[in-house]
């Protein structure tokens, strides 16, 4: 990316960020949590499952293990039991449990605040650390998942197939401390407008200013 293809991408990410810091005023966090510990499990439960599931099945989980201590002396078929409703939880059982004995064994019992140490976790991805930071940590993270991911590449902010790459070229236009507002505004712009079948680029906010939006709609409309 040119210096200047690049100031042309970031006055292009101030303009998205603020046509949908109007249309979702309402864009924030779904998943429930109230502490780092909590803010890990649930993220970590919500891959390939809606955000409302993983809050139904939360609370039951929080109750039986209320700390990382509790989850870790757990039995993984147990954990499974608690969270069976919700995409692969065999795998994630493992994983919660994994991350458990992490915390309390190299982390004295406390989740890891630092990027680095949150991708050593067991089930722990680049978007999963980076929704942990900004979210429980209230430090600047920009978790890229299938939402953020398309939505940037069909504006035209982004050229990249894979999600790292996204994310490696939106935190290079988007100032630090937008970060997790902007994973948030994304997201609900993908589940809202932008979706991956049928797009409503005819009522998008954005329809003016992105690649796909403008060959989607009649130019006497723009």
């Amino acid at each position: 990316m040119t210096v200047k293809n690049r100031e042309m991408r970031r006055k292009l990410a101030a303009a998205v960020l603020n046509r949908l810091r109007q249309a979702h005023p309402d864009a924030g966090p779904r998943l429930l949590s109230s502490n780092p510990y909590q803010a890990l499990v649930a993220t970590i439960l919500s891959a390939q499952t809606t955000d409302t599931q993983t809050n139904r099945v939360t609370p039951f989980l929080f109750k039986e293990y209320p700390d990382a201590q509790a989850l870790a002396a757990a039995n993984p078929a147990a954990v499974e039991k608690t969270i069976k409703s919700v995409g692969l939880y065999r795998a994630k059982a493992a994983h919660l449990v994994a991350a458990a004995k992490m915390i309390e064994d190299e982390f004295a019992g406390e989740v890891p605040a630092d990027f680095q140490s949150l991708l050593k976790l067991p089930g722990v991805g680049r978007k999963t650390a980076n929704v942990v930071l900004a979210n429980a940590f209230g430090k600047p993270g920009l978790g890229v998942d299938t939402h953020v991911h398309r939505v940037t590449n069909r504006i035209g902010l982004c050229k990249e197939k894979h999600p790292a790459g996204t994310e490696k070229q939106l935190k290079e236009l988007i100032p630090e401390e937008e970060w997790g507002e902007a994973h948030h505004l994304l997201i609900f712009h993908g589940r809202r407008f932008c979706r991956a079948r049928k797009p409503e680029c005819d009522a998008c906010t954005l329809r003016e200013i992105c690649e796909k939006g403008k060959k989607a709609v009649p130019t006497d409309l723009l």
